[in-house]
């Protein structure tokens, strides 16, 4: 049996058991010891795999006592338990093998073959597998991926063989290992016929948002609501549209807006559809069509700001009370968007509840956007580096959150596609979406801020052809309802989509969080894959790291991640207002605010060398000024700037005071010396120019932040303090800060020792 100093030793032992022919599996259960069957082989039906709890050892071993030596019953002369023990014919230590029910030509022969295990695991053991996971560095996919059954729950979980191994039997909590299979080819071309069957059971198993629910706006061709997975949470009032003639109706061709609303609303149907869990919806639908259908004059790209404006403002007029996310993955086709447009302002504004119509009661809003996608190129060798296509207006808006793509799906099951290898590993930047690498460092915004999955793309065995197929896809809501209502859809429009989902979520569940906050805490989940890592550890220097984000942001998000409050994961969270500047005798800085972390000074000293991470997540709204010189000095174009600046070692508090913020000097315009700060943080401090979303990572030895307690949120300058009126010199804005400390060591426990010197519910309070 392997084992690994990463994980606790097993509290039980996996047999093979092999059983007389005819018998059941389930003659081995003891539910009163623990003992239970699991995989059994589909060939023969007499291999079972038999997990043993430590605990139940000596029960077993006294049954097979009493059968071997114990007394005869009375009536039929046969030894005790026989019916238990007759059916055994063989025990064997149990090998992965044992557990493989799937062909045994698809189970991977070298120990570091990679791929998506399916692992069926007993019921209750979600947590102990994630656990283990985290322990050996793998990933399990997210729970919009697994499928729920009422006694088992399946798991896919992207590792190699030697890994599968470890988990097996440290856990004893999978009874079963297939390969992950899932695709939507099976409802695109297996069962297509029966597709409505599968619909139904889903919506039978729905239990629907109330009408006050928050909701995903989206902004696209229309939606058919008539679709059995979406009229429930789409009101015939919430269907709006730019001109009336046009009609609510999606008209696109491929249905683009009605695949967006099922992604939106459910996330990617093909597991959904294959489980017989209930799925339970706490946000709803609202649609706005902008676009026209065939036989109308198209719009004029001029004018996408105002018609997203007035988009904006027609649900917010029918459902002034609903909280919403606006969600648009329409985008100005191979227009850059590394300087400001109109459209991408108007967003700004938007967000920033700074339009024309807004007043001081109007709400700030949280817009989600695509980077816009590259041509599917079907010629190999015509495919340039991502880098080549920069994200397209107006997904530059610095108040949006911006998606790009990556995949997991690396499995080309499709009929008549079985020699096909999938265009990128798992973890790897889709093929479909675009960079900002090409944009100037210190004048764009870093886009895009997140990544999701928005599909692969499939490589001919000869290596000449690239295509589109559809079990590299995600699967949601058609267009057509009668004849197939189940389609394959990918690109960043599905990415969007669900980060419009992943948004609207976090609304519903934290009512009073700002827009700003929703996008610090998506973007604070955010993690990067193994691949991206990699590429992270061979960058030379901070520019490169500048490189990497611009092409794969912070990462994928996690609503689990974003919800989540672990032992050894401990984040503080503060919303607040703030006045950067103030008109007295000139035009000044005005306040700077500080956070006390709580960071025990005997807690790092225990920890010493032991490697943490901070992580910082600010998020703000700007008020954009687009004027021409806006797109060559950041200054001009946002009302203000906020920057977050954490005490420097052996740096006093008036000192650090006095280095950050001009107002606390005798003269502004002298600050105090200082040691120049660490070389821990991923990006640093000249990263940030552009963009009003800052995150970054310090990371070390636990010793090296003794006396670094101490962050400053603190102004830079805009146009509200150079250029603008007393009235907005003197203006408040507001801010979100996320914080969080972790060890990589997953046994480490953080919470402990600083909820005990602080409460950790008021160390970094919520003001709203």
């Amino acid at each position: 049996m392997p084992s690994d100093d990463r994980l606790e030793p097993p509290e039980g032992t996996f047999l093979e058991v092999e059983l007389r022919r005819g018998t059941k599996a389930d003659i081995l259960e003891r539910k009163t010891d623990g003992v239970r069957p699991g995989a059994v082989k589909p060939d023969d039906q007499r291999t079972v795999a038999l997990y043993v709890p430590d605990h139940a050892r000596g029960a077993l071993e006294r049954i097979l006592e009493d059968y071997t030596n114990g007394p005869l019953s009375v009536v039929a002369g046969q030894p005790p338990m026989k019916s238990f023990v007759e059916p055994i014919e063989a025990f064997r230590r149990a090998r992965l093998e044992t557990f493989w029910t799937d062909d045994p030509e698809a189970l991977p022969k070298n120990p570091r073959d990679q791929i998506w295990w399916a692992l069926w695991c007993w019921k209750n053991s979600e947590a102990k597998i994630e656990e283990v996971c985290e322990r050996l560095g793998v990933r399990a996919a997210n729970r919009d991926r697994r499928l729920y059954f009422p006694e088992a729950v399946v798991i896919p979980v992207l590792a190699t063989r030697a890994d599968i191994e470890l988990m097996l039997f440290a856990t004893g909590a999978i009874a079963e290992l297939r390969r992950a299979s899932d695709s939507p080819v099976f409802f695109t071309d297996e069962v297509r016929d029966n597709q409505h069957e599968w619909t139904e059971d889903l919506a039978t198993r729905v239990i629907w948002p109330p009408s006050t629910a928050p909701s995903v706006c989206l902004l696209d061709t229309g939606v058919n609501r008539a679709h059995m997975l979406i009229e429930p949470a789409l009101a015939n009032a919430d269907m709006h549209v730019i001109d009336r003639d046009w009609g609510t109706d999606d008209h696109d061709g491929m249905g683009h807006g009605t695949a967006m609303a099922g992604l939106a609303l459910h996330g990617d149907l093909t597991a959904q559809l294959g489980d017989q869990s209930e799925r339970v919806l706490q946000h709803r639908l609202e649609s706005v069509k902008i676009l026209p259908p065939d036989g109308f004059e198209a719009n004029d790209p001029h004018s996408y700001g105002v018609l997203t404006q007035t988009a904006i403002s027609l649900p917010e007029i029918t459902a002034p009370e609903r909280a919403r996310v606006f969600c648009m993955a329409v985008t100005n086709k191979d227009v850059s968007g590394s300087m400001a447009t109109t459209w991408s302002a108007a967003v700004d504004q938007a967000a920033a509840g700074t339009m024309i119509g807004d007043d001081a009661s109007s709400p700030r809003r949280l817009f989600v956007v695509s980077t816009g996608n590259i041509a599917p190129e079907i010629e190999f060798r015509r495919i340039r580096s991502q880098d080549f296509y920069p994200v397209e207006d107006p997904a530059q808006a610095w108040n949006a959150l911006t998606v790009g793509g990556y995949t997991d799906l690396i499995d080309v099951n499709d009929a008549g596609y079985e020699d096909w290898q999938p265009f990128c590993a798992a973890g790897q930047l889709s093929p479909y979406s675009r960079t900002s690498v090409a944009w100037p460092q210190g004048r764009a915004p870093f886009k895009p801020e997140i990544v999701l999955e928005a599909g692969n793309r499939a490589v001919s065995p000869s290596g000449t052809e690239v295509l589109t197929v559809d079990s590299l896809s995600l699967l949601s809501t058609g267009r057509d309802v009668d004849k197939q209502p189940l389609v394959p859809f990918q690109a960043t429009s599905a990415a969007t989509a669900q980060a419009g989902r992943l948004a609207a979520q976090l609304s519903a569940a934290h009512l009073d969080y700002w827009p700003e906050t929703i996008r610090a805490l998506i973007i604070h989940s955010a993690e990067w894959t193994q691949p991206m890592l990699a590429a992270f550890a061979t960058a030379a220097g901070k520019k490169n790291n500048y490189e990497l984000v611009r092409r794969f942001g912070y990462g994928v998000p996690s609503l689990e991640r974003a919800a989540a409050s672990s032992r050894n994961h401990l984040a503080l969270i503060s919303q607040s207002p703030i006045q950067p500047f103030r008109l007295q005798g000139g035009r000044k800085f005005n306040e700077c605010h500080y956070y006390d972390l709580p960071l025990p000074r005997r807690t790092l000293e225990e920890l010493g060398n032991e490697p943490v991470e901070m992580k910082v997540t600010l998020s703000y709204f700007i008020d954009p000024n687009p004027g021409l010189s806006a797109n060559v000095d950041p200054q001009r174009y946002q009302s203000h700037g906020l920057r977050f600046d954490l005490r420097r070692k052996n740096e006093s508090i008036s000192n650090f005071q006095k280095r950050v913020n001009a107002s606390e000097r005798e003269d502004p315009r002298v600050a105090p010396r200082a040691e120049p700060d660490d070389n821990r943080w991923l990006l640093g401090p000249q990263s940030i120019s552009a963009g009003s979303l800052h995150c970054d990572v310090w990371s070390g030895p636990a010793i090296e932040l003794l006396g670094r307690d101490k962050l400053c949120i603190k102004p830079v300058n805009g146009w509200w303090r150079t250029r603008a009126s007393a009235e907005y010199c003197n203006k408040a804005t507001r801010y979100a800060l996320i914080i969080t400390m972790k060890t990589r060591n997953v046994d480490i426990d953080l919470y402990t020792p600083i909820a005990a010197s602080v409460d950790i519910r008021t160390a970094v309070p919520i003001e709203v």
